[in-house]
């Protein structure tokens, strides 16, 4: 695929790119293989494929089998991995890499060579694989490292100057969307990467790299994440996972598993984000304050999403008491998590129970208390707000809500807020009869 490739929304999206098919080129590829195996009367349609992709519609048997018969898939596959899982993509995300420091090493080394190229919008860990991460985490202890590697000296001032260049990097990607500093992220932990395998330094100095490590790689998910990139992001936060074992760091262990369970939430996946959710909160038990409550607010996520309110509610008091009780110092990546976000969060599980007028004094709080410097955030619960308001029958206070959000989505490059614009689009054409609304509709579908 080239360089300038768009991200792929769907596995069929990276099977065409990578044979150079159009829709229309796919749709004809199929209805002729159909006509092999006997059914002479498929339409060669463009529209069908776009439906595929986009909408969410299954192909009917016979179309899967010429497809799977032109990759070379073998038909028993379809009936084991229900489309689109069968489609070939490439290598999937390699979950097997021993909990030690030289496994954390190899999915360092791994990471930094292939995950930026990665430009899959899709997941390829398996709902099985996620469970058995999950549970192999949770058994772990943290590793004590013993020696040190051949190479140059890594001393203290080192470790420290690539720690610093953190906040600057999450402030970037606070003002211009993941998609901008992606490739910057990346090249950091390249270095580190680099340090850990060919340098010399002490076991302290070692764990400190990995601490560095860790986070860099939960940062890089996250910032692949958020531009769409959603193999990448799963290769990146694999090697978070590990060198946060190796450094001993079992909250930033929880951190990496909470940013797994809300990328299935974005892909309709709640009970693999429940079963994330409830390693992450059993890993920073104890913790308390913010940490806990971050942990606990995720879980509420997953409950919202499969409708579970009891479950839901729960957590969110949970929350709600240990978000109250902060007073010890905070993980610098904990930094984020200020009362916006809490009340943002809140807002979305009451968006996913139905319940929009709380959904929408949550989000009204939270707008509120966001600080100017976070211009991709207030995008996103603009635009949240906006959904709810015209989901209650308020159709102008959603397009003032949308209209805030147009210049601050065309500053910040953020694929999940291209998402939520589309969302609201969709919205709006129920009311297309509205001049004004038509403009709205028109300028979110130029930056979406």
């Amino acid at each position: 695929m080239s360089g300038n490739a768009q991200a792929c929304a769907h596995p069929l999206t990276f099977v065409r790119a990578q044979r150079g098919w159009s829709y229309q080129k796919l749709a004809r590829v199929v209805a002729k293989r159909a006509r092999d195996l006997g059914e002479a009367n498929m339409a060669a349609e463009r529209q069908k494929v776009w439906r595929w992709e986009h909408r969410g519609v299954v192909p009917d048997r016979v179309t899967q089998l010429a497809l799977a018969t032109e990759l070379g898939v073998p038909t028993d596959r379809l009936d084991s991995h229900p489309w689109p899982t069968w489609l070939p993509t490439g290598d999937n995300v390699r979950t097997n890499y021993p909990w030690t420091q030289a496994g954390s090493l190899t999915a360092l080394t791994d990471v930094v060579e292939d995950a930026v190229a990665d430009r899959r919008g899709f997941l390829t860990i398996s709902s099985s694989g996620i469970a058995a991460l999950a549970e192999q985490w949770l058994g772990l202890e943290p590793a004590h490292l013993a020696g040190a590697l051949d190479g140059g000296l890594v001393d203290e001032q080192i470790v420290t100057r690539i720690a610093h260049s953190l906040p600057g990097l999450r402030v970037m990607d606070n003002r211009l969307g993941g998609a901008s500093v992606r490739r910057l992220v990346d090249a950091e932990l390249g270095v580190v990467a680099e340090l850990l395998s060919a340098g010399r330094y002490t076991e302290q100095i070692s764990r400190e790299l990995h601490l560095v490590a860790a986070e860099l790689a939960r940062f890089a998910g996250w910032v692949s994440f958020d531009a769409g990139y959603q193999t990448a992001a799963q290769r990146y936060w694999l090697a978070a996972l590990h060198a946060a074992h190796v450094a001993g760091d079992r909250l930033l262990g929880a951190n990496v598993l909470k940013n797994l369970s809300l990328q299935c939430l974005d892909v309709s996946r709640p009970v693999e984000a429940i079963a994330l959710a409830e390693a992450a909160v059993h890993t920073a038990d104890g913790a308390g304050g913010r940490v806990s409550a971050m942990m606990h607010l995720r879980k509420a996520r997953a409950h919202a999403a499969l409708g579970d309110q009891v479950a839901c509610l729960h957590e969110i008091g949970v929350a709600e008491t240990a978000f109250d009780q902060t007073t010890a110092p905070e993980p610098d990546w904990a930094g984020y998590f200020d009362d916006a976000e809490f009340q943002a969060q809140v807002g979305c599980c009451y968006i996913d129970l139905g319940h929009l007028l709380s959904a929408d004094g949550w989000l009204s709080q939270a707008q509120a208390a966001q600080s100017t410097e976070k211009p991709r955030d207030r995008t996103t619960y603009l635009l949240r707000r906006a959904g709810v308001q015209i989901d209650l029958g308020d159709v102008d206070a959603g397009c003032a809500l949308a209209t805030q959000a147009v210049p601050l989505l065309a500053a910040t490059r953020s694929r999940r807020n291209a998402r939520r614009a589309e969302d609201v689009r969709v919205r709006l054409r129920r009311h297309a009869s509205v001049p004004a609304v038509r403009d709205l509709e028109q300028r979110l579908a130029e930056i979406s």
